[in-house]
């Protein structure tokens, strides 16, 4: 299982949050159901700083207006931030390929952004499913689940490749090019280009450099006696100068500030 609050730069500033593992019948569509809850005194705001999995997330949040668009996240470029103020959730779904084929044919034009579905119907169950009490987070969880199986249907073996190619790209350490992907899934490079492309909005160098950025920075966050150098030399880096580049590129910041910023024991 991957720690949940990675792609959380300061976990310790989380409200509560939750990871739900899909039903066994939408496993093919989503990765997992994340659902954090926020209640946050007057005038108080929470800054939830992320550096997202190179996926897509389907999205509903609860809103004060009558009605709450159901929202497609596409896959992000550089690190983000959501300020959190007053009482709320939302219950997103960390989409893979087999999901997105049904929902958007071209992930790449939205993104940074997000696009609005059309799902009144999948608004109204989750909001449901949040203020039914005890049991409320599967039920939310399973609603999504439910309304994305029954929009997407039946998976075929092209999009199970996609999966596969994200699942690849997503969480094996051990590849470090688009090449190793290749070789590994029996595909040419072109076709990995052209699958990631289509599925996610990414290239697959992009895909594997969130990853192992993600990596890095949960290193560095979670294990405060590792040297920044071992840690760039354990995933793939040419040196720590090359880690640091990529912290610049992407979050703004050094690694070292980071690791002394995201120290829980700073006041």
């Amino acid at each position: 299982m991957v720690n949940p609050t990675r792609g959380v730069l300061y976990p310790a500033r989380l409200p509560q949050f939750h990871r739900i593992a899909p039903p066994a019948d939408a496993a093919e569509l989503v990765a997992w159901v994340w659902i954090p809850e926020w209640d946050l005194e007057p005038g108080r705001s929470s800054r939830q700083d992320l550096v997202s999995y190179p996926a897509l997330n389907l999205v509903v949040e609860a809103s004060d207006r009558e009605t709450a668009p159901v929202q497609l996240f596409g896959a992000t470029t550089r690190a983000g931030f959501r300020d959190l103020a007053g009482r709320g959730w939302a219950v997103g779904a960390l989409l893979r390929p087999a999901a997105v084929a049904a929902l958007a044919a071209e992930p790449s034009s939205f993104l940074d952004g997000a696009i609005e579905i059309d799902a009144p119907e999948l608004e109204r169950e989750v909001a449901r499913a949040m203020a039914s009490g005890d049991g409320r987070l599967e039920r939310a969880a399973g609603a999504v689940c439910d309304w994305l199986r029954d929009r997407v249907g039946e998976v075929t073996a092209p999009v199970r490749h996609a999966n596969a190619i994200s699942e690849l790209l997503m969480s094996d350490p051990s590849i470090r090019t688009p090449e190793q992907a290749a070789t590994r899934l029996a595909v040419s490079v072109r076709t990995l280009q052209r699958m990631a492309h289509r599925y996610v909005g990414l290239s697959p160098a992009a895909m594997i450099r969130r990853r192992r950025l993600q990596e890095a920075a949960e290193r560095i966050r979670t294990d405060p006696a590792a040297e920044l150098a071992g840690i760039a030399a354990d995933l793939g880096y040419a040196d720590q100068a090359h880690l640091a580049n990529d912290f610049r590129a992407v979050l703004g910041f050094t690694p070292s500030s980071y690791r002394r910023d995201a120290d829980p024991t700073r006041s």
